[in-house]
């Protein structure tokens, strides 16, 4: 996947034995991360501490019980709607490229394919009756 802002992303499998990971290639070396490894080249990386003005990602042991108490409290989850979003539409777009073999041109704002209606008529399911959609 190519971004607009210039970003590659690439999918592909890792480490069969040990299920997916997410590998991040940086100025200063590279991490793979999983819920079950981290591996960093070179090896000290994986020791570095974050300083105080350095960028830190949010730590959350459990996304469920977040989830939960944003609904009671009505604050912001962790991960936003917006988040869940995009991350949920890069999932099914890539999974369409491996099921059509081709490749697919995203539009994010129209959220839309260019030029591909055979895609584009995946977007979403025919909503059954007696259900409706009221917008």
């Amino acid at each position: 996947m190519r971004y607009a802002n210039g970003v590659v992303m690439t999918h592909e499998r890792f480490r069969e034995d040990e299920g997916n990971a997410v590998r991040f290639i940086g100025t200063n070396g590279i991490i793979d991360i999983s819920r079950s490894f981290l591996d960093t080249i070179p090896a000290k990386l994986q020791n570095h501490e974050i300083g105080e003005n350095e960028i830190r990602l949010y730590r959350s042991s459990d996304h469920y019980t977040d989830f939960l108490n944003a609904m009671k409290t009505r604050k912001q989850p962790l991960s936003t709607v917006e988040i869940g979003h995009r991350t949920a539409s890069l999932c099914m777009i890539v999974n369409l490229c491996y099921e059509f073999n081709r490749k697919l041109v995203w539009n994010p704002e129209k959220e839309e394919f260019s030029n591909d209606s055979e895609a584009n008529k995946r977007r979403s399911n025919a909503i059954r009756a007696p259900y409706s959609l009221e917008v």
